[in-house]
């Protein structure tokens, strides 16, 4: 395994197993420079989204890049003020025309909207039926969410992203996906770099010789989660992705999991006010 390698997705369509994510890095030469050293580091995978208002960015740093946009994996999501069938629509087209693309590789419902969400999928399952969306999928819904949800759906989400770290490890949830076949996705796998502090962590990294942020992000990956760590230093971006010369052995993997408390470090997603 390699920062290449892929996991296929429930529709066929093969997805990086880690990848950049850009939440709050700022419109113009942040983002588009951060995009950039990812590329430079063997990164093909770039997550974004609507309410990040950098996607005119990502989408220039795509271009500058030079790479071919079928080598480039590239995520966004429709924000909660644009859910509804027609609004989705209209809202896709908006997140094409700043991503400069014909197409997004992954399409997410940001957040769980009950009846309108529904709306959303079916405006979604549209698109992806125009082949312009390779994969659509859905982000910080839990099972209880999915329960309501997935019976309205023709499609079944090829991906879930929600927020995923060792104090909140949600395994029933991991295991829910698991079972729906249903590819699990990390957001704040570091916790906002929290997992600095954990003594364990640095121990371990002092045991196989790499940072606790490493230790993390293959722990994910050996998990089976796909994770998109944020950064914008270009040494960070890089070091985060030096996480395949080595494996965490079972009894570590275990231990890591002992860290879980149901901490969150974002909003929950039964109870959010945006």
């Amino acid at each position: 395994m390699d920062i290449f390698s892929k996991v296929r997705l429930n529709n066929g369509v093969e997805m990086p197993w880690f990848g950049l994510g850009v939440f709050e890095l700022q419109e113009g030469k942040e983002a588009e420079n951060s995009v950039l050293y990812a590329f430079e580091c063997g990164y093909r995978s770039i997550d974004t989204a609507t309410m990040y208002l950098n996607e005119k960015s990502i989408g220039y740093a795509i271009k500058r890049s030079g790479i071919p946009r079928e080598e480039i994996f590239l995520t966004t999501k429709i924000w909660n003020d644009d859910q509804g069938y027609k609004n989705t629509l209209r809202a896709f087209n908006e997140s094409l025309e700043k991503l400069q693309s014909d197409y997004i590789d992954l399409y997410l419902i940001h957040w769980p909207k009950g009846k309108e969400s529904v709306e959303t999928w079916k405006a979604m399952e549209e698109l992806y039926g125009k082949g312009k969306i390779k994969a659509i999928g859905i982000s910080n819904f839990l099972i209880n969410q999915l329960d309501e949800f997935l019976p309205e759906c023709k499609i079944i989400p090829a991906v879930n992203q929600f927020e995923f770290h060792p104090e909140l490890i949600q395994p029933e949830l991991l295991e829910y996906c698991k079972a729906k076949n249903i590819q699990p996705e990390a957001w704040s796998p570091i916790m906002r770099g929290e997992v600095n502090r954990i003594p364990l962590l640095k121990s371990m990294a002092v045991k196989y010789g790499k940072t606790p942020v490493q230790i993390v992000l293959r722990w994910d990956i050996q998990k089976g989660v796909v994770t998109i760590p944020k950064s914008s230093d270009p040494e960070r971006i890089c070091t985060n992705a030096d996480i395949f010369d080595f494996e965490i052995n079972d009894e570590d993997m275990k231990k890591i999991d002992s860290l879980d408390k149901s901490k969150r470090t974002g909003p929950d997603p039964n109870n959010y006010s945006f």
